[in-house]
Formats: structure tokens, sequence, C-alpha cells
């Protein structure tokens, strides 16, 4: 029965995706922005468990400087902008090379520009605001690359996200294998983009930075790409404008010469985090940001993290691997 059901289920979320793209294009981009606002705040009243991960996030990470009400009305208005991510990707068959600079402006472009067609680029990006449209913008920008795309259980919703995200030229791959054919790519002089704020397995990959002043695990692809390649490391971010407008803002370049990747990895997270404790919300707090505690952890953690053996290493120094140092 339980097969029976999620086959069900499965086939329910298609054909509502599939509504949902249908529809969504057909809205007014002020339509658009106001139901993505009333749908973030219905999840965060639905989402008990999201909202939970959320206050914590933001307890340990800001300590007392927040109030408990300054937490609730960050943590709605999180789930706000996820929801204007989504509903945007959706949206977005209406945006074109020759009008999406009406919804999105750019600010230090020219970091990218500067390096010209004949070298590749490694955009380093984050879950901040609308990280779809600033993918969907690179490619309207004549940076179309390859990037990795994260399967969903239910694969019936792959292709309709893989076309959405696909229309400005990008080619989407698989995540089994994604490491080294973006390595290729890069040699080719291509470009690609990574999220490089997703929490990684300690035996992944992976390095220990700190994130708030809390220690947190994350890859070390982009370090170990741009080492192998050469390929410069440009972090990006988009911030939300009034009436469902966008920012697009490229970082400047990372200094990878003589670092390790954890260091590379730490100096694009600290290019990013002035902008989150600036504007907070559009950051995805309901994300489970720091899921490894380390043993001697002399500040509280959120409540679901656990401590790791291997995280402690990661944080000592003590590598399992190329991971850590750079070869």
């Amino acid at each position: 029965m339980r097969s029976i059901w999620k086959k069900i289920r499965y086939r329910l979320e298609w054909a509502g995706l599939l509504v949902a793209a249908r529809l969504v294009p057909l809205l007014s981009r002020r339509a658009c922005y106001r139901l993505a606002l009333a749908v973030g705040t219905l999840m965060s009243i639905l989402d008990r468990h999201g909202r939970e991960v959320a206050l914590s996030n933001l307890e340990v990470a800001f300590v007392d400087r927040l109030t408990p009400g300054e937490r609730e009305r960050i943590t709605r208005e999180s789930f706000q902008n996820f929801a204007r991510t989504m509903l945007d990707l959706l949206w977005s068959p209406r945006l074109t090379a020759g009008n999406f600079s009406k919804y999105i402006e750019l600010e230090n472009f020219e970091e990218t520009q500067r390096y010209g067609p004949e070298r590749s680029i490694l955009i380093a990006c984050y879950h901040y605001s609308n990280f779809e449209w600033l993918s969907l913008a690179c490619g309207f920008l004549d940076l179309q690359g390859s990037i990795i795309s994260q399967e969903f259980k239910n694969s019936l919703l792959d292709p309709i996200f893989k076309h959405l995200r696909e229309q400005s030229g990008h080619e989407l791959i698989p995540r089994q294998g994604g490491i080294v054919r973006l390595y290729k790519v890069l040699r080719r002089k291509g470009r690609t983009a990574l999220l490089v704020d997703l929490t990684l397995h300690p035996k992944m990959p992976s390095v220990a930075i700190d994130c708030f002043g809390l220690k947190t695990s994350v890859t070390s692809a982009h370090a170990w790409l741009s080492d192998q390649t050469g390929a410069p490391i440009i972090p990006a971010h988009t911030e939300p404008l009034p009436n469902g407008h966008y920012r697009l803002v490229f970082h400047p370049k990372v200094e990878t010469a003589g670092r390790s990747y954890q260091q590379i990895a730490q100096a694009c997270w600290n290019s990013f985090e002035p902008y989150v404790r600036k504007n907070p919300a559009p950051w995805l707090w309901m994300y489970k940001h720091w899921r490894y505690k380390p043993a001697t952890a002399d500040r509280p953690y959120p409540f679901y993290a656990r401590p790791h053996r291997r995280f402690d290493k990661r944080i000592s120094g003590v590598a399992d691997g190329p991971a850590g140092v750079k070869a």
C-alpha cells in the first residue's frame, strides 16, 4: 500500500507542478510577487520543523542581537524569499536576453568581463535570495556553463526543472560524476557555477569553515577545481528589490595562490557573510547549516547539531586526504 500511495503522490506532485508551470507565467510580475509573499507566509505556518530550524539557526548565529520577535519576522521573510525563488523560476519563461535587465540589475559585472571568453570562470553561489535567477541571468550575460543538478526523489519532476534551468543556455549535468565533468569543462575554458554554502558530510570532500563564528562542513569542490584548472573563483549573489526585482552582485575574485582548500572556502564565505549580517532574511535559514558540532564547542549550536569524529579532525587540520590541503 505504501508503494502504491507513493506512486500516486508522485503523480499528483508532477501534475501540480505541470499545471503551475503553465499558469504562473500568465501572471503579471506584481501578481507573481504578491502570490509568493502569501505562499511563503503560509509555508512559515505549516512547516513547523523548518520554522523551528530557522529560529534555532538565527538564535545561535546572532546570539542575543535579535529579539524573539525579530527572529520570527526574519523566519517568515526567509520562507517568503524561498517561495519567491521557486515561483519566479516557474515565471521565468517570460525572461529573455532582451528583457531580463528590466527585472535584474547588475553590480560589479566587470569582475567577470575582464577575463573574456577565452578564460574559464567558476562562479561561487549561495542560497541567498533568488539563486535560480542568478543562474538564468548569467546565461543571458553570455556566461553559459555546465551546472550540477541535484535530482529529485520524484524523478517525474526533473524534466520540468531541467527545462526551466537550461532556458538561458546552461547545460545541467547529474550529480553522479559531476565534479569530474566540471573539471573537463573548465579545462576546455568553459564556465560553471557551484552552490558553496551546502552542509556536506565530513566523509565527503569537505572542509571546516567559520560561519557566523560557528564551525560548519562545506564542499571543497570549488577550491579543488580552481587549483586543478586555474579557473578564477568569483562569488556572486542576488539581492531582493521591491516589486519582484533583483540585484545581481558579483564579488571580487577570490585570491587562491598559496592557500589551502580550507582557506579558499573560508575566503569565499567571508566575502558573503557581511551581506547576510546586513540583511539576513533572504538566506535559507530553514536549512540545517550547522549539522555537526565540535566536541570542544565554546558556544551553543542549533538543537539538531551532533558531534562527529571526522568533523573534529577537519577542524584540527588533520585531513583524511586531499580534501583539506592542497596537493
